[in-house]
């Protein structure tokens, strides 16, 4: 098995990613962890060195690149991604490879814990919470984020690897995934498979995010528009928010000059909390201020989910936006 992290100027968190990996309840010696510097300014290159990881540098070209010369120079039949603030339990390895005992499996997602106390951070792992249940009543997803992934390498690589077009990690997991998906692979979720994760401290950074994944999340959906209307990771409770958001935004503008537009807004709204309320109530049980403060981070949410996705519509539009394909090159390597 090779597991590969990517890392830009993560000398502060990587030794505590690193430690546990090093630590799995499968041999040391059946897996090898592969460091990636993607162009960092600090010592991220050297810690990886220091704790006896293989490290590979590159000048910065992005996560998807990264993870591409990692699965380049791995020799495991199995390639496994996690990130650099990412801390894997005991386990984690062992979870991630069972289910390719099946051999029909190509791809394995696990899923994210948070011990944080802020309440953005809370709010981010419920939000994780309700997508995980939505996840577990499926057979088969086509959604496997690299925050803990797992690849037959022959797989990923004739399927192309990462786009590397996409400067930033957001969605090219998602470009990814759907591209499986759609050929036909076999993608499950482990929900034991489990890292710890610094979700966002602050409610504007979680908002930025959101923003962010609305942007890209339109590159995505102009190469696979069937996944817009539904997927198999997006609660369609969240979609239908976004798009009434979007509209609000559009009545907010008309209501400068018409009061009934102004209305039409407040009713949007009102209605994006309101949707809000089994999320609300299954949070409060275990703890209220969450609860109590969902409707309004989930009207919140949509709106910089819609504001992000408009803005990436019209820089597509506009031809400002451009992710061309790119395929992995390289050759088999046995484990």
């Amino acid at each position: 098995y090779s597991i590969i992290v990517p890392a830009y100027n993560e000398a502060r968190r990587l030794k505590s990613c690193l430690e546990a990996l090093q630590k799995q309840t499968i041999n040391r010696n059946d897996y090898e962890i592969i460091v990636v510097d993607d162009g960092s300014t600090d010592a991220t290159a050297s810690l990886a060195l220091s704790l006896g990881v293989s490290c590979i540098s590159q000048t910065n070209a992005g996560p998807a690149t990264a993870r591409n010369r990692g699965v380049e120079a791995a020799k495991g039949a199995i390639i496994l991604f996690t990130d650099a603030d990412c801390i894997a339990t005991d386990n984690w390895l062992e979870e991630m490879v069972q289910p390719f005992n099946d051999t029909g499996v190509e791809g394995v997602k696990g899923a994210y814990r948070s011990r944080q106390k802020e309440l953005a951070a809370r709010f981010a792992q419920a939000e994780f919470m309700d997508r995980y249940e939505l996840l577990k009543r499926q057979p088969t997803i086509d959604m496997v984020d690299t925050h803990a992934a797992a690849f037959r390498r022959r797989t990923f690589i004739e399927m192309g690897g990462f786009d590397e077009s996409f400067p930033v990690a957001n969605n090219e997991d998602t470009d990814f995934s759907y591209r499986l998906s759609n050929a036909g692979k076999q993608l499950l979720f482990n929900p034991d498979a489990i890292v710890y994760h610094s979700h966002p401290k602050t409610l504007g950074h979680y908002l930025k995010i959101k923003f962010n994944r609305g942007y890209w999340r339109m590159v995505v959906y102009r190469r696979y528009p069937g996944k817009a209307l539904k997927d198999s990771y997006t609660p369609q409770i969240i979609k239908l928010q976004t798009l009434v958001a979007a509209a609000s935004f559009a009545t907010l503008a008309l209501g400068l000059f018409n009061p009934f537009f102004r209305f039409l807004t407040f009713t949007a709204w009102l209605t994006i909390s309101a949707s809000s309320a089994p999320l609300a109530i299954q949070n409060y049980k275990h703890d209220p201020l969450l609860g109590l403060t969902i409707p309004v981070i989930v009207w919140l949410r949509a709106l910089a989910f819609a504001a992000g996705s408009l803005k990436g519509c019209g820089d597509l539009l506009l031809q400002k936006t451009s992710c061309g394909e790119t395929k992995l090159s390289g050759r088999e390597k046995p484990q």
